[in-house]
């Protein structure tokens, strides 16, 4: 089994259900073809380097799985076919790292963690 890190980028006008739709259709996808989604993250909406169809930001949907290669070709060929994505990137990676989580907000622990970090 190889291991995938994948990033959809849909349009920055997407409710939270179409988000939801997306993560459910391409987490078949993968199951459909052998494969297991270890995890799925949603980076929420962010700034695009450029402009891409009219689009300055961009919801990111980061999916973390495992499974032959094959998936890769029936994944790719959905996303160039759906209208509310406009980017896809698949990586492919020798272990997962699940315990970062580059895009999480920060709360207010995190906050006094550093104050306190800096007090010492």
């Amino acid at each position: 089994m190889n291991l995938y890190e994948h990033t959809i980028v849909a349009r920055q006008d997407a409710t939270t259900s179409q988000l939801k739709q997306l993560t459910e259709k391409y987490s078949k996808i993968v199951e459909k073809n052998d494969g297991e989604v270890v995890q799925t993250q949603n980076w929420g909406l962010l700034d695009l380097s450029y402009i891409i169809k009219k689009n300055k930001k961009g919801n990111f949907i980061h999916f973390k799985f495992k499974g032959p290669t094959k998936i890769i070709g029936d994944l790719e060929k959905n996303e160039s076919m759906d209208k509310n994505l406009l980017r896809y990137l698949t990586v492919k990676v020798k272990k997962f790292d699940l315990e970062t989580n580059y895009f999480r907000k920060k709360d207010e622990n995190d906050k006094k963690n550093i104050e306190n970090k800096d007090l010492n």
